[in-house]
């Protein structure tokens, strides 16, 4: 499998990351223009932010969470030359994943649907995970 092949998913997720994060900082700075936030009742990283604005932050914080372990173990699949067609699929289940946990985040916030998403790609990493180390186990690498 190329590199490439289980690549494009990390780079969707980190456009993502980098899209809710300009999403945040535009309304932050929004909410502080029109007076709905004061920089004072903010500054500790307060949560006095209008709704929305708190909806989307808090949305890219949960980009940098779980996330983090689909990143470590997509380098370790490259490190340890075990990517194949299962770890493409799953990254690509676990990235869409993470795209419909976002929408329904910043938009409608249905918790329930919220929690079937992340819940998706919660499995499926650990999906990733289990095959990874049953496969470096079992080679005794």
């Amino acid at each position: 499998m190329p590199v490439s092949s289980l690549m494009l998913p990390v780079f969707i997720q980190v456009a993502l990351t980098f899209a809710v994060l300009l999403w945040a900082a535009r309304l932050r700075m929004q909410a502080l223009r029109s007076g709905a936030a004061k920089p004072s009742d903010v500054a500790l990283r307060q949560p006095n932010w209008p709704p929305h604005v708190l909806q989307v932050a808090n949305s890219y914080q949960n980009e940098l969470e779980l996330p983090m372990l689909f990143y470590a173990v997509v380098a370790f699949i490259l490190i340890t030359s075990t990517n194949s067609i299962i770890f493409v699929v799953l990254a690509w289940v676990f990235v869409i994943s993470r795209l419909v946990r976002a929408f329904i985040h910043t938009g409608s916030n249905v918790v329930r649907l919220r929690g079937a998403a992340f819940g998706v790609g919660v499995i499926t990493l650990a999906a990733m995970w289990v095959i990874l180390a049953v496969r470096i186990l079992a080679t005794g690498a």
